[in-house]
């Protein structure tokens, strides 16, 4: 299956069914409280193999197969499990990653070279709609999903309404016009937890970057300042000078792809990793915050400086924040469908 995953057939990508637009303006992100239109509900069958497929719960689905043998639809719901990943990952090539250790980031400031192994990684950041399902599901109330220092924290982890879901939710419940939108609200601990939930999770820092200059092991040594080659072009990724002002479906901008097909690594929005950001000022002092801060990578839709929406440009976020212009992706161990 991983190779298969590599090489995403560009008619394939074309004969997808389009998303439909949300409607506004060039799909932009409505705001005012008046415009909201809340999605459905999830609506959960009693069975057990059954709700995990309904939830899209498919990484723990197949690591956790030897639980559902006696289930008549064991043979379906894996199969379904299976493509659903074959169709929404794709396989990232081992590789380095060179990551700066200094805020000033100018050549020659001093770097650490990070081996990367071959991974899977989501083609697109999670969604309204897919974290619809975690919020339904009752996760939040979970607790072995979250590190007990976090516990505490939990309590804010609240929409507009006061329910538990993304920041910028209400009642619980996304826009509806969002459905296929990058999920943004939502601080590393919901990112983190929603991975692990469905069974995945988050990507380092160095495989982010891997992925996103595709610096693979290979004569060529290539190093790509965007997933696409070396020059900006806006109109491959959405960033400020893009001039769309707010996130965009998840399936577009798919000329800025990644040799793999992972769309919109720079641009639409920052995304989270699993690594903590670890920087030292010009004179090699580390620098600390109250809180600890995680890398998040890409760029965003309101992101003014380019320089900041490249491959390699680092930048960091206090863990609990829960930002306008910040979500995430998955990753997968390359054996993590066939445990």
């Amino acid at each position: 299956m991983a190779l298969r995953l590599l090489s995403r057939r560009q008619q394939r990508e074309s004969a997808e069914p389009q998303q439909p637009q949300c409607s506004g303006s060039a799909g932009r992100q409505p705001r005012p409280k008046d415009l909201f239109q809340p999605a459905e509900r999830t609506m959960l069958p009693d069975d057990e193999l059954q709700r995990y497929v309904q939830l899209e719960r498919y990484g723990i689905l197949l690591s956790q197969a030897q639980r559902w043998r006696g289930n008549a639809a064991f043979r379906s719901a894996l199969a379904q499990a299976r493509q659903a990943i074959d169709d929404s990952f794709a396989l990232v090539l081992d590789g380095f990653a060179s990551l700066p250790q200094t805020i000033n980031d100018a050549p020659g400031c001093p770097e650490i070279d990070v081996e990367t192994a071959p991974y899977l990684l989501a083609r697109y950041t999670v969604t309204n709609a897919q974290f619809q399902k975690f919020v339904d599901s009752g996760a939040y109330s979970d607790l072995d999903l979250w590190p007990r220092d976090v516990w505490p924290h939990l309590i804010d982890f609240k929409d507009q309404t006061g329910q538990h879901a993304p920041r910028f939710w209400r009642e619980a419940c996304h826009d509806r016009r969002l459905a296929d939108h990058p999920v943004v609200g939502v601080c590393f601990y919901e990112a983190d937890a929603y991975a692990r939930w469905a069974g995945y999770r988050l990507p380092t820092e160095a495989e982010w970057q891997m992925a996103a200059s595709w610096r693979i092991r290979s004569a060529a040594h290539v190093f790509r300042r965007y997933p696409w080659g070396d020059a900006l072009d806006k109109q491959r990724c959405n960033i400020w000078a893009s001039g769309l002002a707010t996130t965009a479906p998840v399936r577009e901008y798919a000329s800025g792809a990644a040799p793999n097909g992972v769309l919109q690594l720079v641009g639409n929005v920052w995304e989270w990793t699993s690594s903590d950001f670890e920087v030292m000022d010009e004179d090699e002092r580390p620098i600390v915050g109250d809180m600890l801060m995680k890398s998040i990578r890409g760029g965003a839709f309101d992101t003014y400086f380019p320089a900041q929406a490249t491959s390699y440009f680092r930048t960091g976020q206090a863990c609990l924040v829960r930002a306008h212009n910040t979500g995430f992706r998955c990753a997968l161990d390359i054996d993590g469908d066939d445990r």
